[in-house]
């Protein structure tokens, strides 16, 4: 499994972890070729604010992890 923030390099996340994301970071997180991966999101209320998905990662980009 992998996690990464834009413009930072991929970190892979080992069973346990957990990840905190900011508000209005740009990231992505995902399964690895090689293993499967489970999400749990949780969010905190609060004005004026909304959940953005993205851009699909690419297959070249997911292909360089």
């Amino acid at each position: 499994m992998r996690y990464q923030k834009e413009g930072k390099p991929a970190v892979e996340i080992l069973p346990g972890t957990v990840i905190h994301i900011p508000a209005n970071v740009k990231h992505w997180h995902g399964a690895a070729a090689d293993s499967w991966f489970a999400h749990l999101a949780f969010s905190v209320p609060g004005e004026d604010c909304s959940n953005e998905w993205l851009e699909q990662v690419t297959d070249e980009e997911y292909s360089k992890l």
